[in-house]
C-alpha cells in the first residue's frame, strides 16, 4: 500500500507541476499532506514536517547566505571579466552561447556546490539569452546536466556518500570513473552544440553592438538580426520555433528595452552586466577575489560547515564593499526576492521529503524495486544499480539512496561475486538526472534566477539528463569500469 502511495504521490506531483496546474511550492506542501492522510498517518503529519524542516534547515540557511554573497560579488564586478571572456567567445551566435553555457557550468562546478554553479552561470548568461531572444530552458537544462556530471567529484557529495555507505576509499571509486565521466561531459558539450544549432536555425545569425567581426555598423542600443532589416527598424523578430525544438523565448528586444535585465552594450561588444553600475568596486577586486577563493577552499577542505562559511562570507563582503548601512540594506533588498523564492522552495520540499521518509514510503518503494530484480540478473548487479540510480536518485535524496538503498544493492551483488567498487561506481551515473530533481534545493536557485517555470525546466531537461546518465553508464561498461 505504501509503495503504491509513494509512486502515486510522486507521479501526481510531477504531472501537476508540468501541466502548471499548481505552483511548485503549493504542490510540494499540499500533495504530500493529502497522501499522508491517505496513508492513515495524518495525525503524524506535524512530526514529519518538523523533522523534514529540521534536516533541510542548514541547506536553506546555506542557500540564503550564498545568494546574498554571490549576489554582492556580482554587484561589485567580481565576475565581469569571466562574463566578458565568455561573451567574446559567444559573440551573437546562439550555438556558441549554448556551448559556452555548458563550458561555464562545468568549470564552475569544480567547487562542488550546485547552487554556486547555477548562480554564477545564470548571472553570466541570462542577459545574453534575453537580449538574443533565446530559450531560457535551454540554458537551465544544459547548466543542470553539466553540473550533474561534475557533481560526482569526490567533494561534491555522492562519491563521498557511496564511499561512506560501503566503507570504501573515495579515490578508488572516483579515479577509475574519470574516463566514463569524461565521455558524459563530452556528450553534454555535443548536446549543447546540437541545441545551439536549433536555436541558431530558429533565430538566424545575429549581431551585437560593436561586433566588428560580423558588422561594420557603429554600436547601437539594440540587437540586429542579420538580414532582418535596418537597425532603425528595431530588427526583425526571430523565426518561429520549429517542431521539436525547445520552447520558444521572446523575440530579441527592441531599442526601447535594450538596456533592460542589467545588460549594457559597450564599444567592444555586448556585456552581460552594466559596466557603469554604481555598485562596482574595482579597487576591491582582488580583495573580493581572494575572499571568494578562500571561501571555496574552506568549503572544499570542510574547515567549517558550509552554512557558517557563507554566513561569515556574506557578512564580511557586505561590510567591506558597502560600509554604509543604507547601502547594505539596499543590497540585501536587491537580492531578497531570490532569497525568499529559494528558501520557500526548500522548506516546502521539506514537507515532501518529510512525509516521504516519515510514512515509510521511500523504504517500501526501494524494497519493492530491489525485490523486483529477477534472480538471473544477480551477476549483472552493477548494471542494475546503474539503471536504478536514475529513478531512485531523482525521486529520493542522495542520503536516502546512498545510505538506504545502495548497501542492499551491494549485498545482493556480493552474493553473485560483484565487487562493491563496481556497485559504488555504477551508483554515480544517475547524478546528471538527479540535479534536476524537485528534491534538490539548488535546482530552485537555477529556475528562480533564470525566471523559468519549474515544470518547463523539468519537461525539457529530464529526457536529456537521463540520456546523459545512460551514456555514462554505457561508457563505464565499455571501459570495464562498471
Amino acid at each position: 500500500m505504501l509503495t503504491f502511495l509513494g509512486f502515486a504521490m510522486i507521479a501526481t506531483f510531477l504531472v501537476l507541476i508540468m501541466l502548471k496546474k499548481m505552483s511548485p511550492i503549493a504542490a510540494l506542501v499540499l500533495i504530500p499532506a493529502l497522501f499522508c492522510v491517505f496513508a492513515g498517518q495524518g495525525a503524524q503529519l506535524g512530526d514529519y514536517v518538523i523533522d523534514g524542516v529540521g534536516k533541510l534547515a542548514p541547506t536553506a540557511a546555506m542557500l540564503m547566505f550564498a545568494i546574498v554573497y554571490f549576489g554582492v560579488m556580482i554587484d561589485v564586478g567580481l565576475f565581469d571579466p569571466i562574463v566578458r571572456g565568455i561573451l567574446r567567445f559567444c559573440r551573437a551566435d546562439p550555438m556558441r552561447v549554448v556551448v559556452g553555457t555548458a563550458v561555464l557550468a562545468a568549470i564552475v562546478s569544480l567547487d562542488g556546490d550546485g547552487s554556486t554553479t547555477f548562480m554564477i552561470t545564470v548571472s553570466a548568461m541570462y542577459p545574453l539569452y534575453k537580449r538574443l531572444g533565446m530559450s531560457l530552458v535551454v540554458m537551465t537544462g544544459v547548466a543542470a546536466t553539466a553540473n550533474g556530471v561534475m557533481n560526482t567529484l569526490p567533494w561534491g557529495g555522492p562519491t563521498a556518500r557511496a564511499a561512506t555507505a560501503l566503507k570504501l576509499d573515495a579515490a578508488d571509486i572516483f579515479v577509475p570513473m574519470i574516463p566514463a565521466l569524461a565521455v558524459g561531459l563530452l556528450f553534454v558539450f555535443a548536446l549543447a552544440y546540437v541545441l545551439g544549432l536549433k536555436e541558431r536555425r530558429r533565430l538566424g545569425l545575429l549581431t551585437l553592438p560593436g561586433d566588428t567581426e560580423r558588422s561594420a555598423e557603429p554600436a547601437e542600443e539594440l540587437l540586429v538580426a542579420a538580414g532582418k532589416g535596418p537597425a532603425a527598424a528595431g530588427g526583425g523578430s526571430p523565426r518561429t520555433s520549429s517542431a521539436g525544438s525547445a520552447p520558444s523565448a521572446p523575440s530579441a528586444p527592441s531599442a526601447a528595452s535594450g538596456a533592460s535585465e542589467g545588460a549594457a552594450p559597450a564599444e567592444d561588444g555586448f556585456q552581460g552586466l552594466d559596466p557603469h553600475r554604481s555598485t562596482l568596486r574595482p579597487r576591491l577586486y582582488w580583495f573580493n577575489a581572494g575572499l571568494t577563493v578562500a571561501l571555496l577552499t574552506a568549503m572544499i577542505m570542510e574547515l567549517l560547515p558550509i552554512p557558517v562559511l557563507f554566513l561569515l562570507g556574506a557578512a564580511l563582503a557586505l561590510t567591506v564593499n558597502f560600509p554604509h548601512m543604507p547601502d547594505q540594506k539596499a543590497r540585501i533588498a536587491a537580492h531578497a526576492e531570490n532569497v525568499l523564492n529559494v528558501a520557500g522552495m526548500v522548506f516546502a520540499a521539506a514537507v515532501f521529503t518529510g512525509v516521504l521518509t516519515g510514512t515509510g514510503m521511500v523504504k517500501h518503494m526501494a524494497d519493492w524495486l530491489v525485490g523486483a530484480i529477477p534472480e538471473g540478473m544477480g551477476p549483472h548487479m552493477a548494471l542494475v544499480t546503474g539503471l536504478l540510480s536514475l529513478p531512485l536518485t531523482y525521486f529520493m535524496s542522495n542520503d536516502g539512496f546512498y545510505f538506504g538503498v545502495l548497501p542492499v544493492l551491494a549485498e545482493a551483488g556480493a552474493a553473485h561475486g560483484v565487487s562493491p567498487l563496481e556497485i559504488a561506481r555504477a551508483s554515480l551515473v544517475g547524478q546528471a538526472l538527479h540535479m534536476s530533481s524537485p528534491l534538490v534545493p539548488a535546482v530552485y536557485v537555477l529556475v528562480g534566477m533564470a525566471k523559468v517555470e519549474f515544470g518547463d525546466h523539468t519537461r525539457f531537461t529530464v529526457k536529456w539528463a537521463a540520456l546523459t546518465s545512460l551514456v555514462v553508464l554505457a561508457a563505464g561498461m565499455l571501459f570495464g569500469i562498471i
